[in-house]
């Protein structure tokens, strides 16, 4: 009951942001239009097909991941104004707590990434099916719930919004960039190799990109095995760091 109740609490908070719907929507479309059409006959040139078709997924797992880990500044704004510490005197264990609202921002990095999917469909992008949209659905939550529960474990051991900001523009962009959701992993240098296999967003890209184009690095169960690995981990991690919050 209580995990319904943080769940479709996170859920109301989203639809009454109306200004944060139409702003998710932004910055994918600029890459979309200004990188997909841009570098298009460049893609092409190269040999490597329809560049819509392969920026496509990196575009809707970059708004899964900004979403989700996002969130985390929402528990920062709770405890700021009093909220969390009201949640917390709940005759409740605080994992059930932190498993509601990872839920409900999971969900509405969901939402977002499907709002992005249709605007992806309506520019050119082409899923090779139906079962390909149904393993891309499953590819967004499994990104949606790893990059959710990381930012509410950062955002656990931080008080301020200033700081959550300059880790998550640190640790964020660098994931994003360096994911292989505009260009290939193929071919790369040793080092950038490296750290694209760490990337926790590689997986979930080329997990997207193989479920709704074909067109796979890692290959597919890699792909799922290493996301469910990560994500389980972070949940771990995410509630023992809340269950020390402080308020």
């Amino acid at each position: 009951m209580v995990i319904y109740m943080l769940w479709l609490r996170q859920i109301k908070r989203y639809f009454r942001s109306r200004s944060r719907i139409v702003g998710s929507l932004g910055q994918p479309l600029l890459f979309l239009v200004a990188l997909g059409f841009g570098f298009g006959p460049v893609f092409q040139r190269a040999g490597q097909g329809n560049y819509i078709q392969f920026l496509a997924p990196g575009v809707i797992a970059m708004t899964v991941l900004f979403s989700g880990i996002f969130n985390g500044i929402e528990l920062i704004w709770d405890r700021q104004f009093g909220f969390l510490k009201e949640t917390l005197v709940a005759p409740v264990p605080r994992l059930t707590i932190m498993i509601g609202r990872t839920l409900g921002g999971a969900t509405t990095s969901m939402m977002q990434g499907v709002i992005v999917a249709v605007a992806c469909i309506i520019v050119g992008f082409r899923p090779s099916g139906a079962m390909a949209i149904a393993g891309g659905l499953v590819f967004m939550v499994l990104i949606a719930v790893m990059f959710t529960a990381l930012g509410t474990a950062i955002a656990s051991v931080l008080s301020d919004f200033q700081g959550f900001q300059m880790i998550m523009n640190f640790l964020v962009m660098p994931i994003f960039f360096l994911s292989g959701a505009l260009f290939p992993l193929t071919g790369l240098p040793r080092a950038l190799d490296l750290i694209a296999r760490i990337d926790p967003l590689s997986y979930g890209v080329d997990g997207l990109r193989s479920s709704m184009t074909g067109v796979s690095h890692f290959g597919l169960p890699t792909d799922f095995a290493v996301l469910l690995v990560l994500t389980v981990a972070l949940l771990v991690v995410g509630s023992r760091l809340f269950s020390r919050i402080q308020v």
